[in-house]
């Protein structure tokens, strides 16, 4: 019998932080890792620091053939990958490295149309297919390593760690149109939705964009003479969960209020909007802390961003509460383990 835990008992957050004691100190507490140029030789002074994440798609656990394409599970496995960069403060990417994992009756087809599908989000970010590896096994998989840079001037990193008490937490769009997405594709039972909203929710799930756009807009709206701190990571894993991870690593309590939940039209009515709204995840949205006046000059310039809550000193209720005094927020229905 296995001594300790398992990784089900674990958790995600759990196991990053236990894998974090073999790594140097912090190297595991963003989106992605920051690389000094200087690392490289003294040619690479002043170059531009390298932005470097990997992601992992796993068949029947991330994607099924019952949902998607293999042209939407190559899009979505970049777009994670590049959804993390972003999240780091980048604009755009270098370019990725693919590891694929597959049968052996696997066809050409489906090989070929998930390649398809990273190509067409790369080329829409500038990025290339820098090389890769594959191999057989039991179920398709695909491992993306994902590469970035910063660019110069006063725009730095954006940090998990970076938040403060009286800071201000951005959504940069609307949560859980990705659920109601899968949920769609699924045949579960959801209210009667006009063609179009019932394409949107899909095309959320489908193919997803990295908010590169966001991170422009966070860096144009910086007011005068502020300088530049920003925490932020992407929602991959739901609203809550990136609002809670913000909170944890700058050592403070998310506040979330009710009202303010970035709730897109096509859950109206829906008795699990608020759950898949916090929880659903896949929407791969920016969550940000800024300082008040950044956060409300970004919230007018960004369309569809908007307040969602704030940083506040830690709270007996946890790094994760309702405002006034509404309680704790625990992990819904719709929240998601990569263990189970």
């Amino acid at each position: 019998m296995p001594e300790g835990p398992t990784l089900a008992e674990l958790g995600e957050t759990e196991l990053i932080r236990r894998l974090g004691a073999f790594a140097p100190q912090g190297q595991f507490a963003d989106d992605a890792a920051l690389l000094d140029p200087a690392l490289f030789g003294p040619n690479d002074r002043g170059a531009h620091p390298l932005v470097v994440n990997t992601d992992v798609l796993v068949e029947d656990i991330h994607f099924s053939e019952a949902t998607m394409g293999s042209s939407d599970v190559g899009w979505r496995a970049a777009a994670a990958n590049l959804s993390d960069l972003a999240a780091m403060g980048c604009l755009s990417v270098v370019g990725i490295t693919v590891g694929l994992v597959a049968p052996g009756h696997t066809p050409w087809h489906w090989v070929e149309g998930a390649y398809g599908g990273m190509a067409e989000l790369l080329g829409a970010h500038g990025g290339v297919l820098l090389g890769g590896d594959c191999s057989g096994g039991r179920q398709r998989l695909l491992a993306i390593t994902a590469l970035g840079r910063l660019t110069s001037g006063p725009h730095g990193p954006i940090r998990r760690g970076d938040g403060r008490p009286g800071d201000q937490l951005v959504s940069t769009g609307a949560h859980g149109l990705s659920r109601l997405g899968l949920a769609l594709l699924r045949g579960d039972a959801v209210p009667a939705l006009p063609e179009a909203s019932k394409e949107r929710a899909i095309g959320a799930h489908r193919r997803p964009r990295p908010r590169f756009d966001a991170v422009a807009a966070v860096r144009d709206t910086r007011p005068a003479g502020l300088p530049w701190r920003v925490a932020g990571c992407d929602s991959s894993d739901g609203l809550a969960a990136a609002a809670a991870c913000l909170a944890v690593a700058s050592g403070c309590t998310a506040l979330l209020a009710h009202a303010d939940l970035p709730l897109p039209a096509e859950l109206e009515g829906l008795a699990a909007a608020e759950d898949w709204c916090l929880w659903g995840g896949e929407d791969f949205e920016l969550v940000l802390a800024l300082e008040p006046a950044w956060a409300e000059a970004l919230v007018e310039q960004l369309a569809g961003a908007r307040r969602v809550g704030q940083l506040v000193e830690p709270q007996p209720e946890g790094p994760l509460a309702w405002t006034d005094g509404g309680g704790a927020i625990r992990p819904g229905a719709a929240a998601f383990s990569h263990f189970s």
